[in-house]
Parts: structure tokens; sequence; C-alpha cells
């Protein structure tokens, strides 16, 4: 079993950043994927970018391509969504999500366990 908490979301102007950090317990997440996944109202989950926990490669959505940024702090089971130049259409819910199999793949059935979710608004 493995608990996700997201947490870091909020309230920030066009423009603006944020920083999103979704730390892991339980079973051991040194093999597994993790990914962001966001949702907007009335809108289907997003994938926004994932990585492995070993090695250096992350995969991003074209939507946030040099905008966000994934990281990780492997020693404290914390992976890290850096998101600059916030614009009014990235406002969602938020989540991440670890996969037993390793890969990262952009559909949320890729996923074993979820988060609660944090929100994230830009206003205009």
């Amino acid at each position: 079993q493995v608990q996700l908490v997201e947490s870091g979301g909020g309230l920030v102007q066009s423009g603006g950043s944020l920083r999103l950090s979704c730390v892991g317990s339980g079973r051991t997440v040194s093999s597994y994927s993790i990914a962001w996944f966001r949702q907007a109202p009335g809108k289907v989950l997003d994938f926004v970018g994932g990585t492995r926990w070993i090695g250096d490669r992350t995969y991003d959505a074209d939507s946030v391509k040099g905008r966000f940024t994934i990281s990780r702090d492997a020693a404290n089971n914390t992976v890290y969504l850096q998101m600059s130049s916030l614009k009014p259409e990235d406002t969602a819910e938020y989540y991440c999500a670890v996969g037993y199999s390793g890969s990262v793949y952009y559909t949320p059935s890729g996923y074993d366990y979820w988060g609660q979710g944090t929100q994230v608004t830009v206003s205009s």
C-alpha cells in the first residue's frame, strides 16, 4: 500500500508560480513511476508530467512544456511539480499518482495509487 499526499496548491495570478509537493509513504517507491494529472471542472483527467524514481528523464504534456518541471527528492519520498508562467487554463485539481509498472503512462489507468488532490486556481 502506498499513501500519497499533495500540497502546495492555492490561488495565484496569471504569470505567477506555484510548487506542488507529493509525499509518498508506505511501500517503497524506488522502482515506481510517478506522475501528475489535473482535472478542470467538467473535463477529463489530463496528464501533466511524469518521471521514474530511478533515472532523470521526465515526460511533460505539450501544454506545459517549458513552464512546468518535475523533480524528485528520493531521500524524502517527495516529488515536486514546479509551475511557472501560470495561465488561467491551468486552473484545476492536481493529483499525483504512482504506478507499480515503473513506466510513465499518459493515461490514468497506468497508475495504481492516487493522492487526494490539491486545487490550483489561476486568476486572470
